[in-house]
């Protein structure tokens, strides 16, 4: 599966950005992956209903993940909670090949990674469907994913209910993108030719 190189501003959710800033924020100051329990975004109640957390075993390979999150819109779109499950067993057989190996460049590059996908709900409409993935660690590997779910339709209103399980297409990726360029976050207009940068 290919991907991208990018900068952050392939993102294109205001709240994901912000998300994203803040990890980033966390990446800078030390130049490597933050500890999950630094990550403090502000208004982080306000996006807990599409965030989903996993714990990483890198000891196994390929990487187990487990879900650690519980009645997010994630589960209205896969039909039920997932929490305590594995991913892989989670997603079942047809969904693996698409999504797993996203959670694994994630894992493997120790950088963020942003995917679009096109999936059509009950109803026929075309849904987009975002997903950030940023990785945390408390040494050298990979031990927390926290992954930023939205999905959104041109068309408006949308049914999420067993979304990525209602009908026989799969998702059709649109983007893969791992975020590897340009990882800071810089102030908006503070900064001037020869100025420090300053982060926000």
């Amino acid at each position: 599966m290919d991907f991208e190189s990018a900068n952050p501003s392939v993102v294109k959710s205001i709240k994901q950005r912000d998300l994203l800033n803040t990890w980033l924020r966390l990446y800078v100051r030390e130049q490597r992956m933050p500890g999950v329990e630094e990550y403090q975004p502000e208004r982080l109640a306000d996006e807990l209903l599409d965030l989903v957390y996993y714990t990483v075993d890198t000891t196994r390979l390929p990487p187990l993940l487990t879900i650690q999150s519980d009645g997010t819109r994630m589960s209205s779109a896969y039909g039920h909670t997932g929490k305590g499950r594995y991913l892989d067993e989670y997603l079942g057989p047809r969904l693996i090949p698409i999504v797993m190996p996203v959670y694994y460049e994630c894992i493997q590059r120790g950088l963020p990674v942003y995917t679009i996908s096109d999936i059509d709900d009950i109803y026929g409409r075309i849904v987009a469907y975002e997903r950030l993935l940023m990785p945390f660690s408390g040494g050298r590997n990979v031990t927390h994913v926290i992954g930023s779910l939205k999905t959104i339709s041109e068309d408006g209103g949308f049914e999420i209910r067993n979304l990525m399980r209602g009908n026989d297409a799969l998702p059709t990726a649109k983007l893969r993108a791992v975020i590897d360029r340009d990882l800071c976050h810089r102030s908006p207009g503070r900064i001037a030719a020869g100025d420090a940068i300053e982060f926000s």
